[in-house]
């Protein structure tokens, strides 16, 4: 599964989120589930994770009773916040209203496929943050480069 693309489109009245028909056409619901799990991402984005992804990812992170502080406390924050959006007949989610108005989505959003992950953020703020990383490209793309070749400790 790789999710790839950039979507215009709008939350309808019920609050439900159409999925692309070519973001759900990479789903296999025997190995990624059938729904999604919607959970708050940073810069003001809303990350939608199938949820075999989301719970295969949550079980590897391991954990104990008796954890780091930081960690447990992140856990609280972003576990609590999580909820499960079953995917309709239509391929919509509904988005909680906590989420909703977490992350100020209402009317035009934009769904951006993220390799194994969608995100969602209202539309002019993706607008406006694509202007800005616009002009710091060359950079973004240095500094992703020294991240990969540290975790891989090769060069690229």
């Amino acid at each position: 599964m790789l999710f790839l693309g950039e979507f215009e489109h709008s939350l309808d009245s019920k609050q439900r989120l159409a999925i692309p028909s070519e973001l759900r056409a990479v789903l296999n619901p025997a190995v990624n589930g059938d729904s999604f799990v919607a959970v708050p991402g940073p810069d003001d984005s809303l990350m939608l994770w199938p949820n075999r992804t989301f719970e295969q990812l949550a079980q590897n992170h391991g954990g104990s009773l008796i954890g780091d502080e930081v960690l447990r406390r992140f856990e609280q924050s972003f576990f609590s916040q999580a909820a499960r959006c079953p995917l309709d007949s239509a391929g919509r989610v509904r988005i909680p209203d906590r989420l909703l108005g977490r992350f100020t989505l209402s009317g035009a959003v934009t769904i951006l496929g993220v390799r194994d992950h969608l995100e969602v953020i209202a539309s002019a703020t993706w607008k406006a943050k694509q202007k800005e990383r616009d002009s710091t490209a060359a950079s973004l793309w240095q500094d992703a480069n020294r991240l990969l070749n540290s975790r891989s400790g090769g060069t690229r």
